[in-house]
C-alpha cells in the first residue's frame, strides 16, 4: 500500500493531483484545510484489513507498507484528536482535587477510573468517529448524573463558608464523601435570639464566583470536536459533489457531444453558466458538427434584444448608471448627432449632477462647443419645471450623478426621477449606461440596483477597453434589456453606433483570438456537471 500527501490551493486542484498521480483507484484517507490550501492523504492498493490491524497495534508494520520517500504521514495528534485528549466523559472525573488532611478516607480512596491519566494505563487508540461519539454520550450522561447540592437551611448556614470555598468544578468526589462522612451535629437550641448567619469571606466568595462554571471546559472541547467533525464532513460533501459533477459532465459529453461542444464554446466566449445552460436547452434535437461550431454565435445574436431607436428618435431621456461608465461623454455624443440632424435650437441638455465637482462645467463645455444650452436642476420640483419648459424641444438629454448600488444617494436620485417620470404631461425615458469592461458580477449588481427605475433601454460603453464581452452579453440576455447604442472611444460624436447584435457578438468572438481563457474539463464539470446531474 502506497500512501501520499497532496497539497493544493483548493479541493478541485487537489483531486486533480490525486487522479494524475495515483489514478482512479486511489482511496482518500483524510482531508484537512491548511493555511496554504487543502491537504489530501490518498492511498494506492488500499487494504482496509491491514489499516485496521496497524491501528489496533498502534503503528503499521514496515513490511506491509511500501516505503515511499514522498510520503508524509500525518501524526496521530493531527487526525485523531480524541486519542490525544482521552475520553471526554473521563475528563469530568479526572479533575478530582488532591486529598487534604480534612478529606475523609472514603473520599481519598477514589475508584480506579478517577485516577489521573498518568496513574492508569493508556486506552488504545481508536478511530476518530467512534471516540468522539462515545465522548459525547459519556459527557451527556455525566452532566445528567452530576449532583446538584440542595439549598442549605438557615440553621445549617454556619457550614456554608467551607462549602462555598471548595471549587464547584471539582466536586466529582462529593457523592463518595457524602456517603461516609458523619452527619454534622445540630447546634444546641438556646432561648436567646437565633445565631447570626456568618457571611462568606470576600476572597472565598470571589474564588467561588470565578469557579462557578461547572463543565464549561469539557463542553467547549466537545463543541470544538463537533466543529472539526462538521468541517471534515463538509470536505467530504464537497469532494462527493465534485466527483458527481465530473461524472455527470463526462456522461453528457459521451451521450450528447454536440451539446457539450456548444456549452464549451459559450464558456470560451465568457457567457455566464446560467445563460449558457438556457441557450443550450433551446438547441434543436438534431444538429450537425458544423452547426455546433457556429450555432452558439447565432443563438447569442438572436437572444440580445435591440430597441431599434435611431438618430431620428428624440424625446426626453435621462441617462443613469454607476460612476465612471461614461454618461456625460455619451450625452455629448448623442447631443452632437441630434444637432447635426435637427439643429442646435431643437436640442437641450439638463444637468442634475450637483454631487461631483466640475460635472456641470464639463457638460456646459460640451454645450458651448455645440451651441446647445445647459439647464441645471437640483431637485424634483426644479427638474419638473425645466422639463415643462423644454417640451417643445426635439431632443432633451438629462445627465445624472454617478451613484453605485450601495450609495445611500441612489434612493434619493430614484425618488426624484420616479416623481418626474410619473408627472402628467412629461414622458421621461430612463436609459441605463453600463461599461462593457466591468466584470459580470459588477454589471449584475448595477442592473439590480437601478431596476426600480424600470429602465427602457441600455447604452453599452467602453467596448474598446473590454477584453471580454461575455459578462455584458449575459446581463443583457438575463434581464431582457433592449440595447440602444454602443460606444468604443472618446471621440465626439464619431465613437457612437446604433446597437447591432450581430456586430456585438462577432466582436466578442474576435476578442477570443487574442485572449482566449484556458478551459479544462474540471472547470466545465464545476460549471455544468452538478446541474446536469440534478436535471
Amino acid at each position: 500500500m502506497k500512501i501520499k500527501r497532496f497539497v493544493a490551493p483548493d479541493m478541485r486542484q487537489a483531486m486533480r493531483l490525486v487522479r494524475e498521480e495515483q489514478g482512479p483507484d486511489a482511496v482518500i484517507l483524510s482531508t484537512r484545510r491548511l493555511p496554504e490550501g487543502i491537504e489530501i492523504i490518498a492511498a494506492l492498493d488500499y487494504d482496509e484489513a491491514l489499516v485496521r490491524e496497524a491501528a489496533r497495534h498502534g503503528a503499521p508494520a514496515a513490511s506491509d507498507v511500501a516505503p515511499t520517500p514522498e510520503v508524509k504521514l500525518p501524526t496521530p495528534a493531527e487526525h485523531v484528536p480524541a486519542a490525544r485528549h482521552g475520553r471526554l466523559g473521563r475528563r469530568l472525573l479526572q479533575d478530582t482535587p488532591e486529598p487534604t488532611a480534612e478529606a475523609t478516607p472514603a473520599a481519598v480512596a477514589a475508584p480506579a477510573d478517577r485516577l489521573p491519566p498518568a496513574s492508569r494505563p493508556a486506552a488504545p487508540a481508536r478511530p476518530y468517529g467512534e471516540d468522539v461519539a462515545e465522548d459525547t454520550v459519556a459527557l451527556s450522561q455525566a452532566v445528567r448524573r452530576a449532583p446538584v447540592p440542595p439549598a442549605a437551611p438557615a440553621s445549617n448556614a454556619s457550614n456554608a463558608p467551607a462549602r462555598v470555598a471548595m471549587p464547584v468544578a471539582r466536586r466529582s468526589a462529593a457523592p463518595v464523601a457524602a456517603e461516609t462522612a458523619p452527619a454534622p451535629k445540630p447546634a444546641a437550641a438556646t432561648p436567646s435570639a437565633p445565631a447570626p448567619v456568618p457571611a462568606p469571606a470576600p476572597a472565598e466568595a470571589k474564588a467561588a464566583a470565578n469557579e462557578a462554571p461547572t463543565v464549561h471546559p469539557a463542553i467547549e472541547r466537545a463543541m470544538q470536536d463537533t466543529a472539526r467533525m462538521r468541517a471534515e464532513l463538509g470536505f467530504l460533501r464537497e469532494m462527493l459533489e465534485m466527483q458527481l459533477s465530473s461524472l455527470a459532465w463526462n456522461d453528457m459529453e459521451r451521450r450528447h457531444p454536440l451539446r457539450a461542444r456548444v456549452l464549451r464554446e459559450l464558456t470560451r466566449l465568457g457567457i455566464d453558466a446560467d445563460v449558457a445552460r438556457k441557450l443550450a436547452d433551446d438547441l434543436p434535437e438534431q444538429i450537425s458538427a458544423e452547426q455546433a461550431r457556429y450555432l452558439p454565435l447565432g443563438m447569442l445574436s438572436r437572444s440580445v434584444a435591440i430597441s431599434g431607436r435611431g438618430d431620428s428618435d428624440g424625446g426626453m431621456t435621462a441617462l443613469v448608471g454607476p460612476t465612471g461608465v461614461g454618461k456625460t461623454t455619451t450625452i455629448a455624443k448623442l447631443a452632437a448627432r441630434a444637432v447635426v440632424r435637427h439643429g442646435a435650437a431643437n436640442v437641450a441638455l439638463v444637468s442634475t449632477d450637483h454631487y461631483r465637482i466640475g460635472a456641470a462645467a464639463q457638460l456646459e463645455h460640451y454645450g458651448r462647443l455645440m451651441g446647445v444650452r445647459v439647464y441645471p436642476a437640483d431637485d424634483a420640483a426644479s427638474l419638473r419645471q425645466v422639463l415643462e419648459m423644454l417640451k417643445g424641444k426635439h431632443t432633451v438629454l438629462i445627465d445624472t450623478a454617478g451613484v453605485s448600488g450601495t450609495d445611500p444617494r441612489l434612493e434619493q436620485q430614484m425618488d426624484v426621477l420616479n416623481e418626474v417620470a410619473h408627472s402628467d404631461g412629461i414622458a421621461l425615458r430612463i436609459s441605463l449606461v453600463l461599461a462593457a469592461n466591468s466584470q459580470s458580477q459588477s454589471l449584475e449588481e448595477s442592473v439590480r440596483a437601478y431596476m426600480p427605475l424600470e429602465p427602457a433601454s441600455v447604452v453599452l460603453t467602453k467596448l474598446d477597453e473590454a477584453p471580454n464581452l461575455g459578462g455584458a452579453l449575459s446581463v443583457l440576455i438575463r434581464h431582457r434589456l433592449p440595447l440602444d447604442y454602443t460606444t468604443d472611444g472618446q471621440r465626439v460624436p464619431e465613437d457612437l453606433a446604433v446597437a447591432d447584435a450581430r456586430v456585438l457578438v462577432l466582436r466578442a468572438a474576435h476578442a477570443l483570438k487574442t485572449a482566449a481563457p484556458p478551459l479544462d474539463d474540471g472547470m466545465l464539470a464545476e460549471r455544468f456537471g452538478f446541474q446536469v446531474a440534478h436535471a
